[in-house]
């Protein structure tokens, strides 16, 4: 699942509220952009990437407002109707995590339950909904495992789909006695051991490494480990890069903070 072009293409977006900072909400867009890559699970002909869905928008079918990430899983159907993505069922679904809203989108930061959002994907019947938890959200590897056989939050597991291998490793570096932390040293022996022998194929992380370009934050200590032995591709957020595909090493770092990347062949 290495991708072949650095930068996606846009193709379509999804519109929603977003808190504001000094207080209140705001209107914010969700870039969906399409990044073609060499392989796809089997049974799949495109993986939803996404990750930092810190909103809440009305679902495309009508309603109040829910999580912005319930509301994707809502449009994968409209977008498979409109011929913009395969349908659901040929949708495999990663979430790189902080996927919590303050349900009048009106304060940052704030951290809260987010099953509903594994369980609107789940639903969508999708053939695999697989991800991390970020340091906002509040959810339970057990419950997510019993919405389905192929649907499994990570952190320090491996889960195989269509013949791809996928690790994970949840929260961000920090005082282990904060929520959705732990030391850096214990984040990097996580992710030492899903990419040693054998390796992952695909990394998902919600911390993840510095890219190659100026503006391209993150953890450079998690840069130089992947480096030694890079995935085909790491998946990240939590800190927002303008350009949103890095190279590491023979393998590609592709970051979802506030964005969704549809994957294809």
């Amino acid at each position: 699942m290495r991708p072949r072009d650095g930068r996606p293409q846009p193709l379509t977006s999804v519109t929603y509220r977003q808190a504001r900072a000094g207080g209140g909400s705001e209107s914010g867009r969700l870039p969906v952009d399409r990044l073609v890559v060499d392989r796809l699970p089997a049974g799949c002909r495109a993986v939803v990437v996404a990750g930092d869905l810190q909103g809440v928008a009305s679902p495309p079918f009508g309603g109040d407002p829910v999580l912005l990430g319930v509301a994707l899983a809502d449009y994968l159907t409209v977008w498979a109707d409109a011929g913009l993505l395969p349908p659901p069922a040929e949708v495999g679904v990663l979430l790189a995590g902080d996927l919590y809203s303050a349900p009048g989108a009106d304060r940052r930061g704030v951290s809260g339950d987010v099953t509903d959002v594994w369980l609107a994907f789940a639903a969508a019947g999708c053939p695999f909904v697989v991800g991390v938890a970020g340091n906002h959200d509040e959810v339970d590897a057990a419950e997510v495992a019993a919405m389905g056989s192929a649907v499994r939050l990570l952190d320090g597991e491996r889960f195989s789909a269509g013949g791809v291998t996928f690790g994970g490793v949840g929260g961000v570096t920090g005082a282990p006695d904060r929520p959705g932390r732990r030391s850096e040293k214990a984040f990097l022996a996580e992710i030492a051991e899903l990419t040693g022998t054998p390796p992952v194929d695909v990394l998902v992380l919600h911390e993840g490494p510095t890219g190659d370009a100026p503006g391209q934050l993150g953890n450079a200590a998690v840069r130089r480990l992947l480096e030694r032995r890079p995935p085909a591709l790491t998946v990240c957020g939590h800190v927002h890069w303008d350009e949103p595909v890095a190279a590491l090493g023979a393998g590609r770092t592709v970051n979802v903070d506030g964005r969704v990347v549809l994957l294809v062949e």
